[in-house]
């Protein structure tokens, strides 16, 4: 059996590693409790979960009425993110705000939270494992051959060499980098939506995420074009929000963020 190459687990690795520095960073620098990690692993384990169970009982459905590369199908995805993750994240934030002492100075700890469930724990974490755990299992012979089969043809790109790798890593990375920047504007919105109780941020917030509406067409455009079309979308999702979000920042919060310096002595 030929085992898969160890530059898989570049991507994951990198994933995870660059998710718990931000949230290292944000905790010392900016503002991160383990408060906004519990509320924010709420929202987001609470709305893939609902994703599972709807996506179970319906997908089949969505394939063989619309086709599994199709406009429908794009919005059945794109919508439960919507609404299960973005509008998870503004009732969490909401009730968190009522009754855990939650305020807008902790908007960009939120979002760093979000990310860091999806991109450090479920997509990093959890597929670095499971490399892991494929890798030894070859490597000790303890593959089944079946299984290994099927790996071979449902996941040909596993058993590729490193000189082909090397470039769908580096995109890989470039996607988790999206993903944070998406999670942190929608988890930010949410908390301002919620705290100053303007509709507009959560109004702005539910359409980004529309972007996995793009998710069934990746594989009709190089994979480059594509993860430049996410990363491109994720810039412009944060800089709107970074925008829009500036006269309540100058407002007052954001200043508490950012420890005085101490003034020179006389």
């Amino acid at each position: 059996m030929q085992d898969i190459d160890p530059v898989l687990f570049i991507a994951p690795l990198a994933t995870v590693v660059f998710s718990a520095i931000l949230v290292v960073w944000w905790h010392y620098k900016r503002r991160l409790t383990a408060t906004i990690l519990v509320v924010a692993a709420l929202a987001y384990f609470t709305a893939i979960g609902l994703k599972v169970v709807v996506q179970g009982a319906t997908y089949g459905w969505i394939q063989s009425t619309f086709g599994t590369v199709s406009v429908p199908a794009g919005l059945y995805f794109g919508l439960q993110t919507s609404f299960f993750e973005v509008g998870l994240a503004y009732v969490v934030a909401r009730f968190a705000i009522s009754h855990w002492n939650i305020d807008a100075r902790d908007g960009e700890g939120y979002g760093v939270s979000l990310a860091f469930w999806e991109n450090g724990i479920l997509t990093g974490a959890l597929s670095l494992f499971s490399l892991a755990l494929t890798y030894v299992f070859i490597a000790e012979g303890l593959l089944p051959q079946s299984t290994y089969q099927t790996m071979v043809t449902s996941q040909p790109s596993v058993f590729y060499p490193p000189s082909q790798l090397l470039f769908a890593t580096a995109l890989s990375i470039v996607e988790r980098f999206s993903s944070f920047l998406i999670h942190f504007s929608w988890g930010y919105l949410c908390v301002l939506a919620a705290y100053f109780h303007k509709r507009n941020y959560l109004f702005l917030a539910l359409p980004m995420g529309l972007v996995d509406a793009l998710v069934p067409f990746a594989g009709e455009v190089p994979l480059w074009a594509f993860e430049l079309a996410i990363l491109l979308i994720a810039l412009g999702a944060f800089a709107v929000t970074w925008r829009v979000t500036e006269r309540d920042r100058h407002g007052g919060y954001a200043k508490e963020l950012t420890p005085a310096t101490p003034s020179a002595a006389a």
